[in-house]
C-alpha cells in the first residue's frame, strides 16, 4: 500500500510496500505527483514491470545518449565533409539542459519547458530538429535497449514550434560583382571557384569539399556526388561556366577537388563578404541563388530543379514556382 507524508515546506514523500518488493519512497513538490507516482509504482509491480520501470528511473538522459552514439549514430549518422557529425551539436544542448534528468522524469511539462527556453536563443527549425533527435534517442531507448518510459515518448504529445522563414537574400549585379572581385583577390585560391561552382550547379557546402576528381564524367559533362546530405548519391549536371572552373583548378592524381577544409573556407567567405561590404550573406544563400536562376530560366521544371539541387521532397522547392511562372508569363507576353 501506499502512503503519502507532507515534510516540510513544499515536499510531499511517497511510500510504497507491497509483499515481494522493496520498500520504495520518492519525494515530490505537490502531493498530486506524489500519489500519480505511488498509483505507478503500485500498478507497475501488479502488472510484473517495475523492475523494468527501475532501469527508467536509474538512467539518465546522458547515459542514454552515450549508448546512442555507440550502439546506433556511429553505424546510422554519416559524417560530413569536414569529418563533423551534426547530430552531436544537437545531442550537446539536450545534455547541458536535460543531460541530469532520468529518463523515467521525461515528460511533456519538462519538454515543454526545454523548447521555450531553446526558442528564446535558436530558430524553431533548429529546436524542431533538436525535438526530433530526442524523439529518435527515446524511441532508442525502448525498442533497442528495452528502456520503459513510464511516461510514453512526451516528445510526440507536444506541440512543435514552427519552420522557421526561408531566407530569401540575393545579391544585386553591382553587390555580385564587387563579391567576386574580392574572393578572386583572397589569399585563399579556392574561394572563387567554389563560390563559382556553388552558384552553378546548386551544390551544398559540404557536398562540394567532399567531391573527388574521379567522380567527374568530363565527356557526359556531370559529377557524381557520393556524400550527401540526403545519405544517398546523386549525379549533377555541370554547365559551360563550371566545366570551365573546374577546369582551371589544379588537379592532383586523385582525392578531393578541394584541400580546404570548412571553417578555412568560412573564413575566408566572411573575409571577402566583409570587404565587399556586404551584409546577411551566407555561403548557403549562393545556393539559393542558383536554384533561382534555374527557376528565372523558364525552361526547367520543378522537377529538373529536383534533380539538380538534390530536394528530396518538392515542397522544399515550391518557393521558387513564383520565379519560373513569372518567366512563363513574360514569354507568353511576348509571344503575341
Amino acid at each position: 500500500m501506499a502512503t503519502i507524508r507532507k515534510r516540510g515546506f513544499g515536499q510531499w514523500q511517497a511510500q510504497v510496500r507491497r509483499k515481494g518488493f522493496p520498500t520504495e519512497s520518492a519525494t515530490f513538490e505537490t502531493k498530486i505527483e506524489a500519489e500519480a507516482w505511488a498509483s505507478n509504482t503500485e500498478s507497475s509491480m501488479v502488472r510484473g514491470v517495475y523492475r523494468v520501470l527501475k532501469i527508467a528511473e536509474r538512467t539518465t538522459l546522458c547515459q542514454l545518449i552515450t549508448r546512442f552514439k555507440n550502439e546506433y549514430a556511429q553505424f546510422h549518422y554519416k559524417k560530413r565533409a569536414d569529418g563533423k557529425e551534426a547530430w552531436k551539436f544537437q545531442a550537446k544542448h539536450l545534455e547541458e539542459k536535460l543531460g541530469e534528468k532520468s529518463v523515467a522524469d521525461l515528460d511533456q511539462r519538462l519538454i515543454a519547458e526545454y523548447r521555450d527556453e531553446r526558442l528564446k536563443v535558436v530558430s524553431g527549425t533548429t529546436v524542431r530538429k533538436e525535438l526530433y533527435l530526442l524523439s529518435k534517442i527515446l524511441g532508442f531507448a525502448e525498442m533497442e535497449c528495452g528502456i520503459n518510459l513510464p511516461n510514453g515518448n512526451p516528445v510526440l504529445k507536444i506541440r512543435k514550434p514552427a519552420e522557421s522563414k526561408s531566407r530569401d537574400r540575393r545579391l544585386t549585379d553591382a553587390e555580385w560583382s564587387e563579391f567576386e572581385r574580392e574572393c578572386r583577390k583572397s589569399r585563399n585560391a579556392d574561394l572563387w571557384p567554389l563560390v563559382a561552382l556553388a552558384r552553378e550547379t546548386c551544390m551544398r557546402q559540404g557536398e562540394l569539399l567532399s567531391m573527388q576528381w574521379e567522380d567527374i564524367d568530363w565527356k557526359r559533362k556531370f559529377v557524381m556526388l557520393r556524400d550527401t546530405k540526403n545519405g544517398e548519391a546523386r549525379s549533377v549536371p555541370l554547365s559551360p561556366i563550371a566545366i570551365q572552373t573546374l577546369q582551371k583548378i589544379p588537379r592532383s592524381l586523385g582525392g578531393k577537388v578541394f584541400k580546404v577544409d570548412r571553417l578555412t573556407l568560412l573564413h575566408a567567405f566572411h573575409g571577402a563578404r566583409k570587404r565587399a561590404e556586404i551584409d546577411d550573406f551566407t555561403f548557403h544563400d549562393i545556393r539559393h541563388e542558383g536554384i533561382s536562376r534555374l527557376a528565372e530560366r523558364g525552361d526547367f521544371s520543378v522537377l529538373d530543379m529536383a534533380a539538380v539541387s538534390g530536394h528530396k521532397t518538392l515542397t522544399m522547392l515550391s518557393r521558387y514556382t513564383h520565379l519560373s511562372s513569372e518567366k512563363l508569363a513574360n514569354r507568353l507576353e511576348t509571344a503575341k
